[in-house]
């Protein structure tokens, strides 16, 4: 299959960032897609706007992608395009100190933040080589870069996918797949959902949506490897 032909996977689409990245490509391409999270319900709001905006062809994928078999069971509705785009949004934000997170909660930080994109890129790599070009965006953090007191958990896990997105790209670098990973700054969302957050002053999603669907539209030989979105006047005070 073509890149031009093939379908985006947004996963996290049922909400926040992940809803606005699915109605950003379905009013600026022509692709079909593919929206995976948990929640049905919100799922299906996400594929509703997404028609409203000017999509053709939306499936929903009801998956925890948390869980390797749960996705290796996963099927495309019949005749649906293969993705050549997989953007790995689905995240989970933990504001704790380190000393008060739990081991469970630890390990729900590497799940969600780490396991969910290496989950579906070992579910969709193989399809992904067979096609004449193919591009991975994976959402880290700013929380890659460097370490946070107040959400360690959460920094440890941005950092770990980072560290995989960067290797990625140097195991897949001759071969016409490219990997690109944006290290995202606080971010207009619901995991600031009870805060007292001025979303006035975070990153808008849709800078963020329309940011990867002008990557994806880069000529094949060139790739954005690592870029870094922050706010404009830097961080914001979380309450």
């Amino acid at each position: 299959m073509s890149y031009q032909k093939s379908s985006v996977l947004i996963t996290g689409a049922s909400q926040g960032i992940g809803r606005n990245i699915s109605i950003s490509f379905a009013a600026q391409t022509n692709r079909p897609l593919l929206l995976l999270a948990r929640n049905a319900e919100n799922l299906e709001k996400t594929a509703d706007l997404c028609r409203e905006a000017g999509s053709k062809q939306v499936a929903v994928l009801v998956c925890d992608a948390t869980s390797p078999t749960e996705l290796q069971k996963l099927l495309l509705p019949k005749g649906f395009p293969n993705p050549g785009i997989i953007v790995n949004n689905a995240g989970s934000y933990l504001y704790k100190k380190l000393e008060d997170t739990t081991n469970e909660e630890f390990q729900n930080q590497i799940d969600i933040n780490l396991f969910t994109a290496v989950n579906v890129v070992q579910r969709f790599l193989p399809t992904l080589k067979k096609q004449d070009r193919a591009l991975i965006v994976n959402i880290c953090s700013v929380a890659s870069l460097k370490g946070y007191g107040d959400s360690g958990a959460y920094s440890a896990a941005k950092h770990a996918l980072l560290g995989y997105t960067r290797s990625l790209r140097e195991e897949l670098i001759e071969t016409q797949i490219g990997v690109t990973a944006i290290n995202l700054g606080q971010t207009h969302s619901s995991s600031w959902a009870g805060s007292d957050m001025n979303p006035t002053k975070l990153i808008h999603p849709t800078d963020v949506a329309n940011l990867i669907v002008a990557i994806s539209n880069l000529s094949p030989q060139s790739v954005v490897e690592e870029i870094s979105i922050q706010p404009q006047h830097g961080k914001v005070t979380p309450y």
